[in-house]
């Protein structure tokens, strides 16, 4: 289901892009000054909209193959599953902080496993950090790369 619905968001993405692009190329060929400049920012921002949607996939579908990984490794399981929950199905706070703190210190002793980094990752979205949570992916990303090398 998850898989259609960003396949659905995606398609909707690029027609709406290609749409956009079709209206900005319309304006640079008005001719006139102010509708080509305007029509080029047209033809940039969707652009960068692909793009940035491309780079998003791109690192869901890097974070689903650590988890895969990690998963078959037995390791993916950090005890967030056995954190109590609020009736909303969120992690408690104080057990996700508590939680954190753990795999923190896993983390601060054995820094150069992508394994940890990732599970670090999967403590700081627990604890609802999650500019945190992506940049820890990121690194777990970067070391698992490395790794393969």
């Amino acid at each position: 289901m998850l898989k259609a619905t960003i396949a659905l968001m995606v398609v909707l993405v690029v027609f709406y892009a290609v749409l956009t692009m079709l209206k900005g190329a319309a304006m640079v060929q008005s001719g006139g000054a102010v509708g080509v400049l305007l029509g080029l920012a047209v033809l940039v921002a969707p652009l960068l909209g692909l793009a940035l949607v491309a780079r998003e996939l791109w690192f869901g579908r890097q974070c689903a193959r650590l988890a895969e990984e990690l998963d078959d490794e037995g390791g993916l399981d950090a005890g967030l599953d056995d954190l109590p929950r609020r009736p909303s199905g969120r992690i408690d706070r104080s057990a996700a902080d508590e939680h954190f703190a753990k795999v923190r210190e896993e983390t601060e002793a054995d820094p150069d496993r992508w394994q940890a980094w990732y599970r670090l990752s999967l403590a700081y979205d627990a604890a609802g950090d999650r500019s945190r949570a992506r940049a820890a992916a990121r690194h777990a990303i970067e070391l698992h790369r490395h790794a393969a090398l």
